[in-house]
């Protein structure tokens, strides 16, 4: 039960099947190295397409922030897209982020996302500075890492053939919750919202 004061850790994401998150499970498993301390994985049984983050919300506005998710969902054709290819953030030569790509219909899920933006701003959350770019976060480098260890980390990631493919069909947008833990975070959904044509919204 969620009380009305109660402050959520909360953003907007796509869920992913779990032959993905299985997939994403091997990779990291081939890509950890005993001696790369200084990269934090990410569990891939709770990686999300994140949307959105929202940060500490009332849980008394999760109401009001499902209904503007309907507004930006509303028109959107479920869609399809695909997990592949490597990345990092800022390179590979430097690593901070190191993430796995999104391809398929993203035309698709910018519209999506940028609908969204626009409908939470009208509730006062600011609006994204940095355009889109869909990913998944497999790990992040530890900020006291020196710059031939995340050199290094990215050398292994390129050296890294990453040719299977995994579908996402995105039928639906998530209201989750992150709880953060010793043992790491832990994921709630606390809304969900369909994706459906115009025609289909209008006969609702």
């Amino acid at each position: 039960m969620l009380h009305d004061r109660e402050e959520i850790r909360s953003f907007i994401a796509i869920e992913l099947p779990e032959e993905a998150k299985e997939g994403l499970a091997r990779l990291r498993k081939e890509l950890e190295r005993d001696e790369h301390k200084f990269v934090k994985w990410v569990d891939p049984g709770g990686i999300h397409l994140t949307l959105k983050f929202l940060g500490n919300i009332p849980s008394k506005r999760v109401a009001e922030i499902t209904e503007a998710m309907k507004e930006a969902a509303q028109g959107v054709s479920p869609f399809h897209l695909e997990i592949s290819g490597l990345g990092a953030f800022p390179s590979l030569k430097q690593v901070r982020v190191f993430w796995v790509g999104i391809g398929g219909e993203v035309d698709k899920l910018s519209s999506l996302q940028q609908s969204m933006d626009s409908a939470l701003a009208a509730l006062g959350f600011a609006k994204e500075e940095r355009s889109f770019v869909p990913h998944l976060t497999l790990a992040r480098i530890r900020e006291g890492a020196s710059p031939a260890e995340r050199r290094s980390f990215g050398e292994l990631v390129g050296s890294v053939t990453f040719v299977d493919k995994y579908s996402v069909d995105v039928e639906a947008i998530n209201l989750m919750r992150s709880q953060l833990t010793p043992a790491g975070a832990i994921y709630s959904r606390l809304s969900m919202v369909g994706l459906r044509p115009l025609e289909s919204a209008k006969k609702m």
